[in-house]
């Protein structure tokens, strides 16, 4: 019986030490100085939160979450929660050939160089030349309302280069990203 208890004790010792690691980054990511930093530092820190985050896609409890935002919350936000951020991870270190977020960039040509129809292709295919998506948070710290917008590509095609950047601004949209992932993996924080 207690084996079917989640979470279990190696799924313990993997959320806390990933739950942790995000929180440090979330925490640092937040800071105002953090945006200070040289890009390269802010670049390693930023794919570190979004492995760590796509790691904590695979735990069973969390994709629950996922699928609970597809019916009550806006229809683009479980979408945004799971494909775009994974598909970020995916782009950052399959592709580490940059040192900044605004330097990193894709193309069909080479997100297909391997084989055709993996996560990046497949989200690519699916949502290039899709309408913005807008969001805003708050960040209380700062007493403020942030305001981002999330931009599909309008084409994608053989040689055409798309930047993260375009996509997803580094800072503003970075720290959207954070506060949303945080969101979600906190469903499996008790209070």
């Amino acid at each position: 019986m207690d084996d079917d208890l989640r979470p279990n004790k190696a799924e313990k010792e993997f959320l806390t030490l990933s739950y942790n690691r995000f929180y440090d980054i979330f925490d640092e990511v937040m800071n105002d100085a953090f945006w200070e930093k040289s890009r390269p530092h802010r670049f390693s820190k930023i794919k570190d939160g979004f492995a760590v985050y796509a790691e904590l896609l695979n735990y069973e409890p969390i994709k629950w979450a996922i699928d609970h935002l597809r019916s009550s919350r806006p229809p683009m936000e479980a979408v945004i929660g799971g494909e775009l951020f994974q598909v970020i991870r995916n782009i950052v270190f399959h592709f580490p050939f940059f040192d900044s977020w605004d330097e990193v960039w894709v193309s069909k040509t080479i997100i297909n160089w391997n084989r055709c129809g993996q996560t990046i292709d497949r989200f690519l295919k699916k949502h290039a030349g899709k309408d913005s998506v807008k969001y805003r948070f708050w960040e209380p710290d700062k007493k403020k309302m942030t305001y981002v917008s999330i931009d599909f590509p309008k084409q994608y095609k053989e040689d055409e280069k798309i930047y993260l950047s375009e996509i997803l601004s580094e800072k503003e949209g970075v720290k959207f990203s954070f506060v949303l992932m945080r969101q979600i993996i906190d469903t499996q924080v008790e209070q």
